[in-house]
């Protein structure tokens, strides 16, 4: 279980990155951190923390695209954890 921890801290911390740094781009008129990348790091892992950290930050809360898609793919992610638990 400690790779999977560890493996999930890791994803967090870069959701909670690419977050942040996009939205220091977005107020300096600098390139943003691709859509993609974002909803890919959240795929891999990230949702919860992109998620919560979009919230905090008040980044993209008016996108419906992040705000209902980033729970949708948590709720997927929990769902498939739940059914295909490989720890138990």
């Amino acid at each position: 279980m400690g790779i999977f921890l560890t493996y999930f801290a890791v994803v967090s911390i870069a959701a909670i990155v690419l977050t942040v740094s996009d939205k220091w781009c977005a107020r300096r008129k600098r390139q943003r951190v691709p859509e993609t990348v974002l909803f890919l790091t959240a795929i891999l892992g990230g949702s919860a923390a992109m998620y919560l950290t979009m919230l905090l930050i008040r980044h993209k809360t008016l996108h419906k695209r992040f705000m209902l898609g980033l729970p949708a793919i948590l709720l997927g992610q929990l769902a498939l954890y739940i059914t295909k638990n490989p720890f138990g």
